[in-house]
């Protein structure tokens, strides 16, 4: 089962570019596919798997994924870009398809099998007021939802960003993006996505004693903080939210200031959850040898595909932290996927972020994983039992690209913040 050809597919059915890695072999119709989407720089990805990857593993040996990850990962010299992660995830992820449909069995099978039936999801509930967030939970609660993240304002708080059409998951807004329709103090030499983070941290606690004073204990409600806060204010809202028992916190620091999350445990009791910037071993090690968080949430093809993920999973197993991976709308079908396959595989699973999949995007991808209720189920075709059909894929063309106003996140003064 030699490797003849590696290819990046981008294609956007729900307007965010997703990046696809195609693995052919020399084997009549086998191939694999895999996740390397990386929103703010697809073309990138795209350029790394095509240039590089691709003349890199022609001619080898598409069984030997783990000798082939290692190998990428070195190959650059320089090692932990996240263009080249996200391109390494993409080939790695469709080696692990390979070798299922080369077995016969789901990846899951090839990791251990099922500990479980589906995975637990939780969904995205936003608003421009408590009134309107609990509507959207209550609707989810409806549909059979066990747990919703409940934002005000996208992240940071700016309600201006919200209206009725995207404040959830919808077929007029799949993935409740929140794209903004313009910059903020466009006269500034500092144009950007303005927040004030005194009354975003003032207003979550707010809001979670509105929703559970109407819906009560019996779902579990998470919250994305997103590294909006400085640390001694991200402890202080953590504390606040105690009475309020969220499932999780989510990345209340950035990734560097290792420091401040052994602060954090010391003050807080709220579930800790962070991940999704990772890059490297080194931001994600201690946090898990010392218990400082409670949820691992790396970005899959951030760290490097299914290979190291399966690693860091085992990793935190040893020191009781479950696993919560990344799964916005910049994660194709197939990553999603690559993720349901692995909550499906591990002890320590906790739960799963999802989206909603609108049928333009089942079209390109027939094999999407089925959302029912309250979790996530795989089908049990081999490999990552999903597909695309390219000539759909094309209908869909990536738009122009132009910077990414939300990751310009600014104070009140101006001052650039992490996104």
């Amino acid at each position: 089962m030699r490797i003849t050809k590696v290819k990046s597919i981008l294609t956007a059915p729900d307007n965010i570019t997703l990046v696809v890695v195609k693995v052919e072999t020399n084997v009549a119709g086998l191939y694999g596919l895999g996740c390397a989407t990386f929103t703010q720089r697809p073309t990138l990805v795209a350029k790394a798997v095509d240039d590089y990857l691709d003349p890199l593993l022609q001619g080898r040996n598409a069984a030997n994924s783990e000798d082939l990850w290692q190998m990428m990962r070195i190959n650059s010299s320089w090692r932990n870009d996240p263009v080249l992660n996200n391109a390494i995830s993409g080939v790695d992820q469709a080696l692990w398809d390979l070798k299922g449909k080369a077995a016969g069995m789901p990846v899951y099978d090839l990791l251990g099998g099922k500990c479980r039936e589906a995975a637990m999801v939780y969904r995205h509930a936003d608003g421009r007021s408590p009134q309107e967030v609990l509507e959207n939970v209550q609707r989810y609660q409806a549909e059979g939802a066990l747990a919703v993240r409940c934002q005000m304002g996208g992240y940071g708080g700016r309600i201006k960003d919200i209206t009725a059409a995207n404040a959830m998951p919808s077929a007029a807004a799949p993935q409740a993006t929140h794209r903004l329709s313009a910059l903020d103090a466009a006269e500034s030499e500092f144009p950007g996505a303005y927040y004030d983070p005194d009354a975003y941290a003032r207003s979550v606690v707010g809001l979670f004693d509105y929703v559970r004073a109407h819906i009560g204990f019996d779902l579990f409600l998470l919250h994305d903080i997103h590294e909006r806060l400085v640390p001694m204010d991200a402890i202080r809202l953590a504390r606040a939210l105690e009475p309020y028992r969220l499932f999780f916190l989510e990345d209340p620091l950035p990734p560097d200031q290792i420091e401040w999350f052994r602060r954090l445990r010391a003050a807080t009791t709220t579930p800790i959850a962070m991940g999704e910037l990772h890059n490297h071993p080194l931001e994600w090690r201690p946090l898990v040898v010392e218990q400082l968080i409670d949820f691992i949430r790396a970005h899959i093809s951030q760290i490097g595909g299914l290979t190291p993920a399966r690693k860091l999973a085992a990793l935190c197993e040893a020191f009781d932290v479950r696993t919560a991976w990344h799964g916005p709308g910049d994660v194709s079908p197939i990553g999603h996927a690559a993720n349901l396959h692995l909550d499906l595989a591990c002890h320590n699973f906790g739960i799963q972020e999802v989206i909603y999949f609108g049928e333009a995007l089942k079209e390109v991808f027939p094999g999407t994983p089925e959302l029912r209720g309250g979790y996530l189920w795989a089908n049990a075709q081999p490999g990552f039992g999903i597909d695309i059909d390219e000539a759909k894929a094309a209908k869909y063309p990536p738009s122009a690209l132009t910077p990414i106003e939300w990751t310009q996140a600014r104070w009140p003064d101006g001052t650039v913040w992490t996104p």
